[in-house]
């Protein structure tokens, strides 16, 4: 598995923080450079420092995803100080929660469902228009989207998050049938709870924390940013050459049912997650 991304160059938007800067730490150990684009800049700064003292080649660059100026800078910037581009990781996004504490269908502000619609989905149709030219002249073309559980399942306080992820999909979808002339792969991975900055603000916004998500995952826990990583590289990557316009699930078997763990019988379930807490506590006996 070492070194099946070498050779390539890729970027990332949101690379900064969380599941990005996960995918940028594993592709660089695969022998990927890397282009971090985000807005904020301490923390792509401070993640890019980190790749180079492993050893990787990365920059990062100042993108906000809904300006198309700055969408087509950043493409610009990778094709030049790495020689090209490969793979395009469509990461930055937010929910409604990190916006307003209004987030209900009846106090949502316009601005705030049109600015998670902006950066969820307009942001990956400018990034990936933009990246267009460069990954043509790719022999490994390949752009991977960040979705959610939310793309295929409703959740409570997520009507613009999920209407945004669901879109996603359908974006995934056309891009790979658009796409595919060129040779370029478009697919999108859907990760359930990951142990991110976007925790603390979802938890804000369930009453009883995260403890009732998390004991729909089979897995009965939060993943980790690396579990989803690998995903992530194996969907850039030639393994998956014979993958493309496809949805995966990444959400410890939450929506392989409709239950919730503490229903099969004598299994040991997590206890109920605070909002600043990652795993569950000392599991217990279900009789």
């Amino acid at each position: 598995m070492s070194g099946e991304l070498d050779g390539l160059r890729m970027v990332i938007t949101g690379g900064a923080k969380g599941i990005g800067a996960a995918t940028a730490a594993m592709a660089a150990a695969r022998g990927a450079s890397i282009m971090i684009g985000d807005v904020d800049d301490a923390a792509a700064a401070d993640t890019v420092a980190q790749l180079r003292c492993a050893g990787a080649t990365a920059y990062w660059l100042h993108c906000d995803v809904t300006q198309q100026d700055q969408v087509e800078g950043l493409m610009g910037a990778a094709a030049r100080q790495l020689g090209g581009l490969d793979i395009l990781h469509n990461n930055a996004g937010l929910t409604e929660s990190m916006l307003s504490a209004d987030i209900s269908i009846e106090t949502m502000a316009q601005e705030t469902f049109d600015q998670v619609m902006a950066i969820n989905v307009r942001g990956p149709f400018l990034c990936t228009r933009a990246a267009l030219p460069y990954l043509k002249a790719s022999q490994a073309g390949a752009v991977v989207n960040a979705g959610s559980s939310a793309t295929v399942t409703g959740y409570p306080n997520r009507l613009a998050y999920g209407t945004s992820k669901a879109a996603v999909a359908g974006l995934t979808r056309n891009l790979a049938v658009a796409l595919a002339p060129y040779g370029i792969r478009v697919n999108c991975y859907c990760p359930s709870l990951t142990r991110t900055g976007l925790i603390a603000a979802a938890a804000e916004t369930v009453p009883a924390g995260l403890g009732p998500v998390v004991a729909t995952h089979l897995s009965y826990r939060i993943a980790e940013p690396d579990e989803i990583a690998e995903v992530v590289c194996f969907l850039a990557s030639p393994r998956s050459s014979f993958v493309t316009g496809a949805i995966w699930l990444v959400d410890g078997g939450s929506l392989a049912w409709r239950g919730t763990v503490d229903q099969l019988p004598d299994r040991r379930v997590p206890e109920p997650l605070s909002a600043d807490s990652g795993h569950a506590h000392t599991p217990k006996e279900v009789r």
